[in-house]
């Protein structure tokens, strides 16, 4: 096969994006197609077969995507992309673009992000499941970050069942806040990621955002709000029905959690199944199921996920040869 050279004029600030520290984007790009990547003066040189070159400068479209939007490219994105294309997908074209991260914009990093942010702009209720890693509360709290930015809600509420401890929420130490926070711990680390967490601090001590264990939903009307419902796989079907039912005027919700780790004694028992089972059809309802390929957080995270997957399914996963190193070494 004929081996040419495509050439790609680019500014700095989309070269740094694709180059990366060290080098590294490009070092990812060559190892996961058979091409060789330069950078001559003003732009990029992709040399390369056909295909090899065409999926490179496919992922290269999309750091560059990232860095016009704002957004700070890192070897998580890379990854994002190249997983994309290698599975025969496309990235998204022209995804949304939340202007709140402290480290620039935050934009989607897979067409099921880019769906998800879609959905939560579209629909009054909407629900993120699917594996760990996906980023579904992280672009929940982004989003609503966004919103409470623009003054388009008065509060951010979060809100999620605390039954991972196996403790009662009245014999842990402290008020409320202290109570609660250890389980929304996944949540302030992406709101400080987000916002700052001064930002965050003084937001919480104005009452913009606060957050709450489900059993304190009970009988309010969350109005001009952005509620999330973190982990909600543990939400027994009473619990999710009320506070589904907490919506009031001016207020948006997402439901987001991950059926494959339902913590309840008896997991049928999950409001999560249930809600989508009764609510995908209802009128102002959105639902976005992301899937192990969707996995952002570290490829470790993907291989894991579909281990456990097959497992479930009764099967063996698909080794990953790209990614697969010995076990064992001859002595």
């Amino acid at each position: 096969m004929a081996r040419e050279s495509e050439f790609l004029a680019l500014n700095d600030t989309e070269l740094r994006a694709v180059i990366g520290p060290q080098s590294r984007h490009i070092a990812l790009i060559e190892d996961a197609f058979k091409v060789l990547v330069e950078t001559p003066g003003g732009g990029l040189s992709i040399n390369g077969g056909a295909r090899d070159r065409a999926n490179a400068k496919a992922v290269v479209n999309t750091l560059i995507n990232r860095a016009e939007k704002g957004a700070t490219v890192t070897e998580a994105d890379v990854r994002a992309a190249l997983g994309t294309v290698r599975g025969g997908g496309t990235n998204p074209s022209d995804p949304m673009a939340l202007p709140v991260g402290k480290r620039g914009a935050i934009v989607p990093k897979t067409n099921a992000q880019a769906r998800y942010l879609e959905t939560l702009a579209r629909c009054e209720l909407s629900f993120g499941v699917g594996p760990a890693g996906t980023g579904k509360t992280f672009l929940a709290a982004a989003y609503g970050a966004s919103l409470l930015r623009r003054g388009q809600v008065d509060r951010l509420v979060i809100t999620r069942p605390a039954v991972e401890a196996g403790e009662k929420l009245g014999f842990l130490p402290g008020d409320l806040n202290e109570k609660v926070d250890p389980y929304l711990a996944p949540i302030w680390e992406a709101l400080n990621d987000i916002l700052g967490a001064e930002d965050v601090q003084r937001r919480r001590d104005k009452g913009e955002i606060e957050a709450a264990p489900i059993a304190f939903m009970r009988g309010r009307t969350l109005s001009h709000a952005f509620v999330i419902v973190d982990e909600a796989q543990n939400t027994s079907r009473l619990q999710m029905k009320m506070v589904l039912t907490r919506l009031g005027e001016g207020a948006r919700m997402v439901v987001t959690g991950d059926p494959s780790q339902i913590d309840l004694l008896n997991p049928r028992d999950s409001g999560l199944a249930h809600a989508l089972r009764i609510l995908r059809d209802v009128k102002g309802v959105g639902v976005l199921e992301f899937e192990a390929q969707d996995v952002v957080r570290h490829a470790m995270v993907e291989r894991i996920v579909r281990a456990y997957d097959a497992d479930a399914a009764g099967g063996r996963p698909k080794p990953d040869l790209e990614e697969t190193v010995p076990t064992t070494v001859a002595i």
